[in-house]
């Protein structure tokens, strides 16, 4: 398996940066979490003046095998309609990117399609959508590494094109009971727990789809290892954002975690890489049943609770300006000195 070399921002530079904040012209700790912030992206870019710089949505798709027992509102072709919304930017992530100055790239990791060449859709497909994990295992060990590779280096091109600050979302009917499988497997936490209304399933449905979820880990007889976790219950386009969360924290990026399937990928992520979670900012706590658990699982403290339950990315992105008036503040506030006000606190 690809391996990553991320490690801990040093901590040499924790005192100044927050003397500088301290000495903005406000009572100490009145902006909150805006000064959290700024710590921990002077941090993570180890200098008292950070900045962000062409931030990227990377919305990864793929089918599911799984969508085959009726666990989705959705039905499986809505995975295929939505990249050409997609492209043709009329999705939600899209007038968000728009609105916030983020460039979109979408990735067919494994769309149970036979797309024509699309400008702006990025080839990556393993497969025409996973195996049906009540059965067997959604990929195999081979596939599942190609997945990983395949989000690192998308990463890396929006990286060579000057970002510093990413998000990521996705597209696949029935990802979010392969995002509660990760969960339940991960943290223990009791698979009733994890279990949602995803797209829109009623009390029966949901009801239907914790039955198949619960048959399908009676089924697994495997280690509950992360990668094993990853790789029998996972989708494509989750194992890619997990690669792709891995290569920006090895890249220095800041990673803006959408809402409940992108919280499994870092979840994920930070069982084989514990050090990814200092480079995260959680952007919200989105309507998913599940995902406020998983939030206190990792101790995450998001920045937003919108209702949101959309995926794509959009939630990271609508949370983008309050990440951004943290980058403002540090920089662009005067201090006590500079202003001559006395200091009062």
């Amino acid at each position: 398996m690809k391996c990553f070399d991320i490690k801990n921002p040093d901590k040499t530079l924790t005192d100044s940066l927050i003397d500088k904040i301290n000495n903005l012209t406000k009572p100490k700790g009145s902006l909150g979490r805006l000064e959290e912030l700024a710590l921990q992206v002077g941090l993570i870019q180890q200098t008292l003046t950070p900045k962000l710089s062409n931030p990227y949505n990377i919305v990864f798709a793929a089918d599911h095998g799984i969508a085959d027992e009726g666990v989705s509102f959705s039905p499986k072709e809505v995975t295929r309609q939505m990249i050409s919304n997609f492209l043709s930017g009329g999705a939600g992530v899209n007038f968000l990117a728009r609105q916030h100055g983020f460039k979109l790239k979408v990735v067919d990791g494994g769309v149970d399609c036979d797309f024509q060449a699309i400008e702006g859709l990025i080839d990556k497909k393993i497969r025409k959508g996973t195996r049906n994990f009540l059965y067997e295992a959604a990929m195999t060990a081979e596939e599942m590494e190609r997945a990983i590779e395949a989000g690192a280096e998308v990463v890396t091109d929006c990286y060579r094109d000057g970002c510093n600050v990413i998000s990521f979302g996705e597209m696949g009917v029935a990802n979010t009971s392969a995002s509660s499988m990760w969960m339940t497997c991960l943290t223990g936490i009791s698979l009733h727990d994890c279990v949602g209304a995803g797209s829109g399933l009623d009390a029966s449905g949901v009801s239907h789809k914790e039955k198949v979820l619960t048959q399908a880990l009676q089924n697994y007889k495997g280690s509950y290892d992360v990668l094993d976790v990853m790789r029998y219950f996972g989708g494509y386009e989750m194992v890619m954002a997990v690669g792709g969360m891995l290569r920006a924290a090895e890249l220095g990026m800041i990673i803006l975690v959408d809402g409940f399937i992108m919280t499994n990928c870092i979840l994920a992520a930070s069982k084989l890489y514990p050090e990814v979670l200092s480079y995260a900012v959680f952007g919200h706590q989105g309507d998913e049943s599940g995902h406020a658990s998983v939030l206190r699982y990792l101790k995450a403290k998001p920045l937003l609770n919108l209702g949101l339950r959309l995926g794509e990315g959009s939630g990271a992105i609508c949370a983008y300006p309050v990440l951004e008036s943290a980058i403002r503040m540090i920089n662009e506030m005067n201090t006590f000195g500079n202003a001559q006000v006395t200091k009062y606190f």
